[in-house]
């Protein structure tokens, strides 16, 4: 057995281990040398496709279509549910593009992304992403819209999202209907990102720099606990969905890109061993990879 077919087996055991189906694909930024578990297959991106927004923001910049530091008025009605950042103040604001990405990435702010949605446009994200080869990888709502699809289907109670049945019919869940990509894709737009091909000079460096600020270090960084290591992520959460996609650095130069998408059996808000599994399957990769 090789190396690779021997990381693929335990990376299916801490999916299996965890009660979650698992895709990934993690490759190796400089030689190209990748691994992965159903690395094509087509899945819901949820929070995730931020990374395909705040990156099509920095290539509209560097090409001087868009200025990142414009201001936007925020009202404070109408925002987009969430758990953090503008989508729970109460109050009116007003923040550049660049800040309102910052907001989406670091806490997943949902608010902050549509805004940016709404400057930016689907179409633009999606022809950005065609642009860089990725095209599997495709926006056909907002934030708002995807949640407000979320509440149709639950028949508007919340309550209903831990009866896996109802669960079963979300259209936030199926892939043919959402915002979707593939674990190889959001791999590759990683490493593009890092290779400078989204964009280049100080736009590169702010963007991977804001790819860094991620609040969240409970699952892909959690497989990687070193100080010397710098994790930048993107996690994407629905009901029964727990994703992460991201790059690795060591400090001997080493960069890797990995995506892990997965999907539990249970309904549970809360699964930490399914949250773990996205760090130990990304390092159990890595390490293939690194050897």
């Amino acid at each position: 057995m090789t190396a690779h077919a021997a990381a693929r087996r335990r990376i299916a055991a801490a999916f299996d281990d965890a009660g979650v189906t698992g895709r990934l694909h993690a490759v190796d930024i400089d030689t190209g040398t990748a691994l992965g578990t159903g690395s094509d297959t087509l899945v819901p991106t949820a929070s995730v496709h931020k990374l395909c927004l705040v990156a099509t923001l920095y290539r509209q910049a560097s090409l001087g279509l868009v200025d990142p530091t414009r201001p936007v008025d925020i009202p404070a009605e109408g925002r987009a549910p969430g758990a953090t950042g503008l989508s729970v103040m109460r109050d009116a604001a007003r923040l550049s593009l660049r800040d309102l990405a910052s907001l989406a990435v670091a806490v997943s702010d949902n608010t902050a992304a549509d805004l940016l949605w709404d400057a930016l446009g689907l179409d633009t994200v999606n022809a950005t992403m065609t642009g860089l080869g990725l095209t599997r990888t495709h926006a056909v709502q907002t934030m708002r819209e995807l949640f407000a699809s979320v509440r149709e289907d639950a028949h508007g109670d919340p309550a209903a999202l831990t009866d896996p049945a109802v669960v079963a019919r979300l259209r936030a869940l199926d892939p043919t209907r959402t915002n979707r990509s593939t674990p190889r894709e959001i791999t590759a737009l990683l490493t593009a990102v890092w290779r400078d091909e989204v964009c280049p000079g100080e736009y590169g460096e702010e963007l991977r720099a804001l790819l860094g600020l991620q609040a969240w270090s409970h699952r892909l960084a959690a497989g990687f606990p070193f100080d010397d290591v710098r994790v930048s992520g993107k996690t994407g959460s629905l009901p029964t969905l727990r994703h992460e996609a991201g790059v690795v650095e060591y400090p001997d130069g080493g960069r890797y890109a990995v995506a892990v998408f997965t999907r539990a059996a249970s309904t549970d808000v809360t699964l930490p061993a399914a949250d773990a599994a996205i760090g130990a399957a990304a390092r159990i990769a890595v390490d293939a990879l690194r050897a």
